[in-house]
């Protein structure tokens, strides 16, 4: 395939509003109460790569921000940061990853637990599975065990066929069942990744001012293939 045009149209920024729900609706209502101003709250989302974690999070933070003071941080930042966690009173904390974080740096959450309630502060926090199942500090594990824990559920086919017609319409693709069936057979079972790929179909009919077809989806999604095994193969 040749080189394929820049896409120029700006990216959506993930809310809460553009995240596709399906069966996490007492997730999604309970995220929109963490944007309330000085109440302490704590919120554990779980669920594997492309579920949705980090749209989640981020679009959580991009709410709250409106009315309380918001610390979003990857789990990489909070070890550069020592033991001490940015939290200011009436605030937001969240944490992606937390089974990335240091033995300091979980030191720093249990104790931001632990003055969370008298400050109204609320805490958001993800990892890749159940906090029973990860490697942290006891105390840590238990503190997290108090709160709200969540599943991010899988969509079903049906559901992530909704939502990538739905994506393709807001980019103005004429996007047909069969094309959509066989992008759901053959691709990669996470919206994410579904997602990008339609996104890259975008991109090559506008390169080669042509519609969607099958034979020019295919060579989509081996590109995609290609560049996801360059990405993960061992220097």
């Amino acid at each position: 395939m040749t080189q394929m045009l820049l896409d120029l149209r700006p990216k959506q920024a993930p809310t809460l509003d553009n995240f596709v729900a399906g069966a996490n609706a007492e997730l999604m209502a309970r995220l929109r109460g963490l944007a309330s101003v000085g109440s302490f709250d704590a919120v554990f989302l779980w669920g594997p790569p492309g579920s949705g974690r980090s749209h989640l999070l981020a679009a959580t933070a991009r709410l709250a921000d409106r009315q309380r003071a918001v610390t979003h941080l990857q789990a990489d930042q909070v070890n550069a940061g020592g033991e001490e966690i940015p939290a200011p009173p009436g605030g937001l904390v969240v944490i992606e990853d937390v089974e990335n974080l240091s033995d300091a740096a979980q030191i720093a959450l249990f104790r931001l637990f632990n003055a969370a309630r008298m400050v109204g502060l609320a805490i958001l926090l993800s990892g890749e599975a159940a906090p029973a199942q990860l490697r942290l500090r006891e105390d840590l594990r238990t503190r997290i065990g108090q709160g709200l824990i969540f599943e991010v559920k899988p969509l079903s086919d049906e559901e992530k066929s909704s939502a990538l017609r739905r994506h393709a319409l807001l980019r103005g693709m004429r996007m047909d069942d069969g094309l959509v069936n066989y992008l759901l057979r053959h691709g990669r079972r996470d919206l994410p990744s579904l997602m990008a790929v339609l996104d890259g179909l975008d991109r090559a009919t506008l390169e080669r001012k042509r519609h969607a077809t099958l034979p020019l989806l295919r060579e989509v999604m081996q590109l995609q293939l290609e560049k996801t095994e360059d990405e993960t193969r061992p220097v």
